[in-house]
């Protein structure tokens, strides 16, 4: 089993459902020759010819448009966006379009779509290019919001959301695209869509979180079992819809939870977590639920990110304040 890259183990998973099913079709701004800005698409289009793998103009509607065209006529589209900052230009086909077709023809059509996006922060990149916007998404019904941890993950997540027959956003942080290696299977498998992570058992302390702040969390975890306190990290992997059940068995478990996500805290992916525990385990915790988070301003300029993103120290903090009450 190869050490892989998440940018390798996810142009691993497009070349597998490329090669798998004649129906899949890989377009997007600069995906063919040039292999994507990121080169998550290279070889691809060598390999599979530019009917099957090509270059989409200079315009998010236009993209996702195609993307809903192709999927009513039975084609299995991935979209990429070059960044999911530029979603604006493209959310009436996510959102208005694509998002309620299985209920606007009575459950008598799919929308097989899957738009992949980079987004994330802690690389300094120009703005609008790394902001966390999955919570618009995952406000909309109709619609799967999936983001990886680590390369494993990414593979076996992006084949089942290609697989799947309702549209799938699936974000890929950039800090992540080549920050480390995971042990990832040559051959073709599936991470199950709906479905919470355990990333770490732990008795005394619930982590739920997302996306790099997983990464994050998981430095903690292993820092804080050296100070006798046990933290068990809960990976979302989708953030819409939850893996509730998942949820609910940690709180019931460890009696404290910190909810963490990169993004600002207001009407986040958070909030909903924190939302359905208190609705559902208020009477199994026995401290508030901690929150760790982006401040509620407009994501910084990439010299002030380092100081505006949340971090370990953060969520270390946040973690012996909740264990503390």
């Amino acid at each position: 089993m190869a050490q892989k890259t998440m940018i390798q183990a996810i142009t691993d998973a497009l070349a597998s459902e490329l090669e798998a099913n004649k129906d899949v079709l890989v377009f997007g701004e600069d995906v063919g020759n040039n292999g994507g800005v990121f080169r998550a698409t290279e070889g691809l289009q060598a390999k599979f010819g530019e009917d099957r793998v090509f270059d989409a103009p200079l315009a998010e509607s236009g993209i996702g448009g195609l993307a809903f065209g192709l999927a009513l006529e039975n084609f299995r589209p991935v979209a990429e966006i070059q960044f999911f900052g530029f979603v604006f230009e493209v959310m009436d086909e996510i959102v208005a379009q694509m998002a309620r077709t299985r209920y606007r023809m009575s459950g008598t059509r799919t929308m097989p779509v899957t738009i992949r996006a980079p987004f994330g922060g802690g690389v300094h990149t120009p703005e609008l290019h790394a902001d966390n916007l999955e919570g618009l998404i995952a406000q909309s019904p109709g619609i799967r919001v999936v983001i990886p941890s680590n390369p494993y993950d990414a593979k076996g997540l992006l084949i089942s959301a290609i697989r799947d027959n309702d549209p799938v956003v699936f974000l890929e942080h950039m800090k992540l695209y080549r920050s480390f290696r995971d042990e990832v299977p040559d051959e073709s498998y599936t991470v199950p869509l709906d479905k919470a992570a355990v990333a770490k058992e732990g008795s005394d302390i619930s982590v739920i979180t997302y996306g790099a702040m997983v990464r994050e969390s998981l430095k903690v975890a292993e820092k804080l079992e050296a100070e006798g306190i046990s933290v068990e990290v809960i990976d979302l992997r989708t953030v819409a819809p939850l893996d509730v059940a998942t949820i609910i068995a940690s709180v019931e478990k460890t009696g404290r939870v910190v909810v963490v996500q990169e993004a600002q805290k207001q009407a986040g992916v958070g909030a909903q977590v924190v939302s359905e525990i208190s609705e559902r385990a208020v009477l199994s915790l026995e401290a508030p639920v901690g929150r760790v988070s982006a401040p509620d301003t407009v994501f910084p300029f990439g010299m002030a990110e380092n100081a505006w993103l949340p971090n370990a120290s953060d969520i270390e903090a946040k973690i012996k304040e909740i264990h503390a009450f």
